[in-house]
């Protein structure tokens, strides 16, 4: 695509965003407008049709397109992007998902798209996107775009997607108020982590963070165990004892697992809440607490509410300020840079030397599902650690440490080694065959192998071209 020259006065770059749904496409518009200045000259189109309209009639320098704004170009997003790709004419072209259908992304990039990201969109996380996108394309002189380089770690976090970015965003916006949080998210994605933050990094950080795990405390034990205990309550309770919640005055209560707490103490719980005071267990008087509340389940909380298992009441009580953390599938970009900064700690927690993750072993840990998210993969690279002498992680040190019933890895066993001194092949077949053995370590999926190769898929599909009209030549 030609590229204009403008003055330091005019956009530098024209942006089409695809959104059918207005409220959310003027939000987006507006705050990636904020994040890029006057750089870029944002215009919106309602769906696949107008954008065809609008591609045809003007040039653009980045397109991003909600995959489910498409329908009314074909059924099939692919189709509807590969589409747009050629139209476009070498824009960059970010494609836009919920977190149900991160396949329909993965074939867009198939189809020509260079990245894509998952809703909702987040106007200075983009910003940086495009800055890293423009760049690593040759486009960032053309637009005037610096990259600006998202966040890989954030109080106790590693990640550098655009999921996470969004994370770290809602993070530092609720801290500071003492407004209940509700996090939810699967087994593994660092809930705790999350509530840790949440403390770390607001104006309660001098007092104590409190955890109560409610899945793990019996239920008989449960109320004395948050609400404390008065001396002569019961047989055994020789002294006074403060709970988690009086423990944690000034300071955090988090609540992990709530929704396995028992009704009959949700309903206490409640009461606290609304009050802000609580009774020890066998004790007639009312204590006055503050506390800042933090709850996390991994479960869905209306499913629970309609089973009868969680009450509305407190459900709404809690819910004011939600944050949800993506499962590590949904954020491939970031597997690697959790693998390796696993690796890094263990191995200096045990004292050995390792190279790293070769790419068919990287490859490998990419492309798989993770059902038990980041503690799963910081469970493998432990052990990866502890039963490895050092050096580089082989296939077959990675079939040995995949201990866990739902194996995340199943790699064939190696073929034999003949040691023979290799020829020197010339620089453009070396490459063919590293892009070819990465793309058959993701059983085909080129969009895979391409983020663990670091590059685009576009290259991937250009050089696969240059490499055929070679072999036609000769």
């Amino acid at each position: 695509m030609a590229m204009h020259n403008r003055s330091d006065g005019e956009p530098h770059g024209r942006l089409l965003l695809i959104d059918g749904d207005e409220p959310h496409a003027l939000l987006v518009a507006e705050t990636l407008g904020q994040s890029l200045g006057n750089r870029v000259r944002i215009s919106v189109a309602a769906g696949g049709r107008q954008a065809v309209e609008q591609l045809r009639d003007a040039e653009f320098d980045i397109v991003l397109a909600d995959l489910a704004s498409l329908r009314d170009l074909s059924e099939r997003s692919d189709d509807a992007v590969a589409r747009l790709v050629r139209l476009a004419d070498g824009a960059l072209f970010v494609a836009v998902s919920d977190g149900a259908s991160v396949s329909a992304a993965v074939g867009a990039m198939r189809a020509g798209a260079h990245d894509y990201v998952v809703k909702p969109v987040n106007g200075p996380a983009m910003a940086a996107r495009i800055g890293e996108l423009a760049h690593r394309h040759g486009k960032g002189r053309a637009l005037a775009i610096e990259p600006v380089a998202g966040r890989s770690d954030f109080a106790g976090f590693i990640g550098a997607s655009s999921a996470m970015q969004f994370v770290y965003e809602q993070i530092g916006r609720i801290a500071a108020s003492s407004a209940p949080v509700f996090i939810t998210g699967e087994s593994g994605t660092g809930k705790d982590v999350c509530a840790e933050a949440l403390h770390t990094t607001g104006p309660r950080f001098g007092k104590r963070l409190v955890a109560i795990n409610c899945a793990a405390i019996p239920r008989d034990l449960m109320e004395s165990e948050l609400f404390g205990v008065a001396r002569g309550a019961f047989t055994g309770a020789h002294d006074d004892r403060k709970g988690a919640a009086e423990l944690a005055d000034g300071g955090t209560l988090f609540l992990d697992e709530i929704g396995e707490m028992d009704l009959s103490l949700q309903s206490k719980l409640l009461r606290f809440l609304q009050t802000g005071t609580l009774s020890r267990v066998g004790e007639a008087g009312v204590r006055q607490v503050d506390v800042r509340v933090i709850c996390a389940t991994n479960r869905n909380p209306m499913q629970l509410i309609t089973e009868k298992k969680f009450r509305e009441d407190l459900f709404y009580r809690l819910h004011v300020l939600p944050i949800h953390l993506p499962p590590l599938r949904q954020r491939p970009t970031d597997i690697m840079v959790l693998a390796r900064h696993f690796l890094a700690r263990y191995a200096a927690e045990e004292h050995k030397h390792f190279n790293g993750f070769p790419p068919d072993v990287a490859g490998l840990l990419t492309s798989a599902e993770w059902p038990g998210n980041v503690r799963q993969l910081q469970n493998l690279v432990r052990r990866l650690v502890v039963m490895g002498d050092g050096g580089d992680i082989t296939m077959s040190m990675l079939a040995a440490a995949d201990i866990e019933s739902r194996g995340v890895v199943a790699p064939a066993e190696p073929a034999p080694r003949i040691e023979r001194k290799p020829a020197i092949l010339p620089m453009w077949q070396q490459e063919q065959r590293i892009i070819e053995d990465a793309i058959a370590s993701f059983g085909g999926n080129v969009s895979l192998a391409a983020a663990a190769l670091e590059i685009s898929p576009s290259t991937i599909y250009r050089k696969r071209q240059g490499w055929a009209e070679m072999a036609a030549v000769s």
